[in-house]
């Protein structure tokens, strides 16, 4: 899912833009209506496009460009009521992909929105992280980190993880694991799991904590 940070101190033309772009697309929208508020944002997150005003308080949508650009090459967007020639050439210098004069139409803003995604290949094949704590799964690389590190797993811990972070929050029998993990013509003890659980805690280190075994239940990760 690409996530698209849109800045603008106009309070009904940010849930506007904010509302269309989440209801026509599977996106994750992020708003800010300040300069200072999105440069906190930009802190925290990365995001795959960028939709910001000019004139914002604290911090100018120049300034939060330049941010990003320090940061990567998140594509952006600016928005203004600033069409002169000047302001226009300053967008570009300073990074910007496109430019929208207020006012402007909302299916013109989605579909620049959709060609810079598009072009960026933010929208193709785009791989969704499993995450918890300090653990990231990257399912199309099958690879896993613990806080940073890149950890080593066999397989069946592999997907062992795999499983349990796809079902975060939720108890797993060890019967239900054996049917997700080792398929269900596996004829072996249902103690397998503990065994494979414990490698896989003891591979996680530290973060392994976030498995919990559940008495009478099975596990879970938190």
């Amino acid at each position: 899912m690409a996530k698209i940070l849109i800045v603008e101190d106009a309070e009904e033309l940010l849930c506007l833009m904010a509302d269309f772009i989440r209801q026509k697309g599977d996106f994750e929208v992020f708003q800010a209506s300040s300069g200072i508020d999105a440069l906190k944002l930009i802190q925290d997150n990365e995001y795959d496009l960028a939709i910001l005003d000019i004139m914002l308080p604290g911090a100018s949508g120049f300034e939060i460009c330049k941010t990003l650009r320090q940061q990567g090459d998140t594509p952006v967007i600016f928005i203004t009521a600033l069409g002169n020639e000047d302001n226009i050439l300053r967008g570009y210098e300073v990074g910007a992909d496109e430019y929208v004069v207020k006012p402007f139409s909302l299916k013109v803003l989605y579909a620049k929105c959709l060609a810079l995604l598009n072009r960026t290949g933010a929208q193709k094949d785009k791989e969704t992280v499993l995450m918890c704590g300090d653990i990231r799964l990257y399912p199309l690389k099958m690879e896993v980190t613990a806080d940073g590190r890149q950890i080593d797993l066999a397989p069946k811990e592999y997907f062992l993880l795999k499983v349990l972070m796809e079902n975060k929050g939720m108890v797993l029998g060890r019967s239900r694991l054996l049917d997700l993990v080792w398929g269900i013509d596996f004829a072996g003890s249902d103690r397998v799991v503990d065994s494979h659980i414990k490698k896989l805690r003891k591979a996680l280190g530290p973060c392994g904590d976030v498995i919990k075994t559940v008495i009478g239940g099975g596990y879970k990760i938190v």
